[in-house]
């Protein structure tokens, strides 16, 4: 295949060859060798590595609606949440995850990593829908399932909770996750997850410190404890929000902490900008983590979407070009860090090769009708065509016509 005419984000406008599921030629612009290849024209287009979502719930998604969630916050989500979810089936919990990651994938995600729920009143129904759109999506899309362990962990009163969790990977589950602020022994639940995760040779993936107090602060916790272990398989710490709230000098500290231990955090903006801050009248809180101090420190900062149109987060479109354009905004990033935290922090947060538009790249690429990586995250526009694996897996075509050039057409759409 031939992407012709691209513009990267550095501005170059090239030819680009894709052979075998790897970018075998980037070329200047009207120089590829078309003979024997599938032309693509992406004349107006930019063509940038393939963002990855490194953080979301695919079986909470699309539930806003039935799912009401009156005070707006973290805790009425969980009641409400917990409340609803019992009343689905495995296939409702299937038929949401597929449309949610179909979204994903139409705005460029071509990897995800997701959280499914255990707990009581569903078991591993919820793992086990979304482990089933995991496997009938592996064509299309790279998706790693995080099995999110109910609380507690720790205690008589965790006992079937760390059954269930050791049950989800011997499913097939891909990473172990909790929420150790939540539990009663914070300390405890991360040395349970990273015990579980150490057996299994599999990642952790925990919510962390999703809150504005800065105490109790379980990102220190688990640095000292993953330092402590040399544990080997990859950390990610998702939200830690009071990082964002702390002193300076102690967030730095935490921040080296976290770097020695090569912890990646994924940053969360658009749930935490809608469930932080409501008790507060003025000066609202962000809801982000500390941005800079993580980066200054040499922390793998990855972001995500996290949850989508669910009482968590009653919108989203499910786009990584959404969550950069709210890190510009809302975390002050420039364009380009907002992508890479998208994309190439992402992937490597999630254990997956790097990716970039140059030979011997996996052709993992998103092409957007833009000028600029600026453009593209002002204007989001659905007009995008995905691949994944060397191969066109997503595209979707936006046309706009002025309607006093098809008077016939108002009111009668083909």
């Amino acid at each position: 295949m031939l992407l012709r005419a691209a513009v990267l984000a550095d501005g170059r406008h090239v030819d680009v060859r894709v052979q075998d599921g790897v970018i075998a030629q980037v070329e200047p612009a009207g120089t590829g060798d078309a003979t024997d290849s599938r032309v693509v024209d992406l004349s107006g287009h930019l063509l940038l590595p393939a963002p990855a979502e490194i953080h979301t719930h695919l079986d909470k998604a699309l539930s806003a609606d039935a799912v009401p969630n009156p005070a707006g916050d973290l805790f009425g989500a969980v009641t409400a949440w917990l409340a609803y979810r019992p009343s689905l089936t495995r296939e409702q919990f299937e038929n949401s995850a597929r449309a949610a990651l179909d979204a994903y994938l139409g705005h460029g995600a071509t990897a995800v990593r997701t959280h499914a729920d255990l707990g009581e009143g569903i078991g591993l129904r919820s793992l086990l829908a979304v482990l089933a759109v995991r496997d009938q999506a592996a064509a299309r899309c790279t998706v790693q399932v995080t099995a999110f362990a109910a609380t507690p962990l720790t205690g008589t009163a965790g006992a079937a909770n760390r059954a269930l969790l050791a049950d989800a990977l011997a499913a097939g589950a891909d990473a172990v996750g909790a929420c150790p602020g939540l539990d009663p022994d914070p300390a405890g639940c991360i040395d349970i997850c990273l015990e579980l995760a150490a057996r299994h040779g599999v990642p952790l993936d925990l919510h962390i410190d999703e809150w504005l107090h800065p105490d109790p602060c379980s990102l220190e916790l688990l640095a000292d404890a993953v330092t402590a272990t040399g544990f080997p398989h990859g950390v990610i710490a998702g939200h830690c929000v009071s990082l964002g709230m702390m002193e300076s000098d102690r967030a730095g500290q935490i921040a080296d902490k976290v770097a020695r231990a090569g912890i990646a955090v994924a940053c969360l903006p658009q749930t935490n900008l809608f469930l932080q801050g409501r008790d507060h009248d003025r000066a609202v809180p962000r809801g982000l983590t500390a941005l800079r101090t993580l980066r200054a420190a040499g922390v793998t900062v990855a972001a995500g979407g996290d949850n989508l149109q669910d009482p968590f987060q009653i919108l989203g479109r499910g786009d990584p070009l959404e969550t950069a354009a709210l890190l510009v905004l809302a975390g002050h990033d420039t364009p380009a860090t907002a992508y890479d935290a998208v994309s190439a922090q992402a992937r490597r947060a999630a254990g997956l090769p790097p990716v970039a538009v140059a030979p011997g790249s996996p052709a993992e690429l998103l092409a957007v009708r833009a000028s600029s990586l600026r453009e593209a995250l002002a204007t989001a526009t659905a007009h995008r065509l995905v691949i994944h694996g060397g191969r066109i897996v997503a595209r979707t075509t936006v046309t706009r016509h002025d309607p006093d050039d098809h008077p016939a057409q108002i009111g009668h759409p083909a």
